[in-house]
């Protein structure tokens, strides 16, 4: 496997250019794409011209930067100036955004090559990538299984082979859940630390933006390049993007790491097998693993789905066929309001729409979302008293392998449960990372979860390394 890292080497000195690249990539999604159904835009022109201005860089003598050349697909939920993004949404079916996400012009500037947009579920509201608007993506490795969600296209992407690196959002899990089911590393960085500007909003006080790769030293560079204080988003912490390459070989030696009980409750015998040989892998490299129980982390799937489609009913009040996307016409606002959401969502988009109105509603707000944002509160002081006993906490991603197309959608408890063991660490807002360790009984891979305490990235990939060395080939 060739990384991104050598990938962007390889073109800094001559040996390919960012066009051979570029062309390899398109020609892999053109093949592999109908398949997958994880690219829902290719923007070929765009990404050729942008290959183009790394190969004229290079000629001239200059360093295009530490993505020089390689390919990036981006979930279509960030935006690009005249590039069409849809948030895998009807109502949004066709719109051009007006600006670029920081995240984007970021890695632009690295010499990175954004080749298209990848599926989704829709407005990132889903585990399993079915919820799009055109269709579910396939997991590569068995193309009658989902591949994870709601960065399920961008994952397939980059496990098919399509592109090295991807980018998700992830809001209760949504970049290490899909990682883990398609075999990939996904980062969910501390809240704040990458730009929001220019992500659909879904759930503002927990959305967060990261990388999907095929290696840890991947992830590594790209968050490098996507994160920094931000001065168009207000919730950017006022910091510089942390070093995380230098530090990647640092190793576990003389860290704490602990085992949680509840981040491996309800998983199947192969995930909390490998969870349990990932502790051994830590403890030979020289931790000192613990086991301990958090058992606030019980209440996180019920505390977020009460506050995370409370802010997605704010933030989709802009999709009224007025301002832009989707308009369907009727005999005054009020109904042509109505025909266009009704038209324009699709039904777990509804869903949760309709759950969060109702949360908020008078005489409700206080029994609902008032208390699950102190249950919020709960959790997060939990985790600080978990890492006053350990560095870091090591726990499964997911309950299961990757799940068959079609067999959790008529059961939304089935499927919320998919990240139960993600979305804690997005109430509280730290960073977590998943990296593959084997694979499971069925022969599909499996992910082992990291989580650190706010601004440990440096330490959270250090560990993420060790586990990356030792998993089993």
């Amino acid at each position: 496997m060739t990384t991104a890292i050598e990938l962007a080497d390889s073109v800094r000195r001559g040996e390919t250019t960012a066009t051979t690249l570029t062309e390899g990539s398109l020609a892999a999604i053109a093949a592999g794409n109908g398949a997958l159904n994880a690219f829902l835009h290719v923007d070929v022109d765009g990404a050729l011209s942008a290959a183009a201005r790394v190969d004229r860089a290079v000629a001239n003598g200059e360093d295009p930067g530490p993505l020089a050349g390689v390919p990036i697909a981006l979930k279509d939920n960030l935006c690009t100036r005249g590039v069409p993004t849809t948030a895998a949404s009807r109502i949004l079916e066709g719109w051009r955004p007006p600006y670029t996400a920081t995240v984007v012009d970021r890695l632009l500037g690295a010499g990175a090559i954004p080749v298209g947009k990848t599926n989704l579920d829709e407005f990132a509201m889903g585990s399993s990538t079915e919820n799009s608007a055109f269709g579910p993506t396939r997991n590569p490795h068995d193309h009658a299984r989902v591949p994870g969600g709601s960065s399920g296209g961008s994952a397939a992407a980059v496990a098919s082979g399509m592109v090295p690196i991807g980018l998700g959002s992830d809001t209760g899990g949504s970049i290490r859940q899909p990682a883990a089911l398609c075999g990939v590393v996904g980062v969910k960085p501390t809240y704040g630390m990458v730009s929001r500007y220019g992500l659909i909003a879904f759930a503002s006080s927990l959305d967060q933006i990261g990388p999907l790769t095929r290696s840890v030293a991947d992830a590594a560079v790209c968050l490098e390049v996507i994160a920094g204080h931000d001065p168009r988003d207000s919730t950017s912490l006022q910091e510089p993007a942390p070093s995380l390459v230098a530090s990647l070989h640092d190793g576990v030696e003389g860290r704490t790491v602990a085992l949680v009980r509840e981040l491996l409750d309800g998983a199947a015998p192969d995930v909390e097998a490998a969870v349990n040989a990932s502790a051994a892998v830590l403890r030979d490299a020289g931790a000192t693993v613990i086991e301990i129980s958090i058992p606030e982390l019980r209440l996180g799937l019920s505390a977020y789905y009460l506050i995370a489609p409370a802010e997605a009913s704010s933030n989709l009040a802009r999709y009224d066929g007025v301002r832009y996307g989707l308009r369907v016409d009727a005999d005054d606002l009020t109904m042509m309001n109505v025909a266009t959401r009704t038209k324009g969502f699709g039904d777990e988009v509804k869903r949760r729409i309709m759950l969060g109105t109702y949360a908020l509603s008078a005489g409700y707000y206080d029994a609902y979302y008032g208390r699950a944002q102190r249950v919020r509160t709960l959790l997060s002081r939990a985790f600080a008293g978990a890492y006053g006993r350990a560095d870091l906490l090591v726990g499964a991603t997911a309950p299961t392998t990757a799940f068959e197309l079609g067999a959790k959608t008529t059961d939304p408890m089935a499927m919320y449960l998919s990240d139960v063991y993600t979305i804690p660490s997005n109430l509280s807002g730290d960073p977590a990372i998943t990296v593959p360790f084997g694979s499971g009984a069925d022969g599909l891979p499996l992910g082992v979860q990291l989580l650190g305490p706010a601004r440990s990235e440096r330490l959270v990939f250090a560990a993420a390394q060790v586990l990356e060395e030792g998993a089993p080939r």
